[in-house]
């Protein structure tokens, strides 16, 4: 198993977000949009779901250490990571495209926010 960790600093974030033409409009799905806005700070909800996909690709990365990636960083498509929550609330990594097809399942993710920052943990 492998772990992967990654911080987000909320403001910045958020900045990045409402910016026209950033590239996260396009690294979370609609599930996860919807998800987000109904919470009572959307960008608090979303930077921990990009700390998520930034965690999973931290694991999966540590998983091939000494190997090449097989997808080239900059091609990934963030929008395949997806998180999801149960009933409860408890999340999840699901996987979709191209990384559903090469990268390893997520076996745990948690996430957790403090403050300004929200933080992800996440194993495959």
């Amino acid at each position: 198993m492998n772990v992967g960790t990654d911080i987000v600093h909320i403001p910045s974030f958020a900045d990045q977000l409402s910016t026209p033409g950033s590239h996260f409009t396009a690294v979370f799905t609609d599930r996860e949009l919807r998800a987000c806005a109904g919470k009572p700070d959307r960008a608090a909800s979303l930077a921990g779901r990009w700390a998520a996909k930034e965690a999973y690709i931290k694991a999966w990365s540590q998983s091939l250490y000494g190997t090449a990636p097989l997808i080239a960083p900059d091609t990934v498509n963030f929008a395949d990571i997806e998180v999801v929550s149960d009933a409860f609330g408890r999340v999840a990594i699901a996987l979709r495209g191209e990384v559903a097809r090469l990268g390893p399942p997520a076996v745990s993710l948690s996430l957790s926010h403090d403050g300004d920052y929200a933080v992800a943990v996440c194993i495959v």
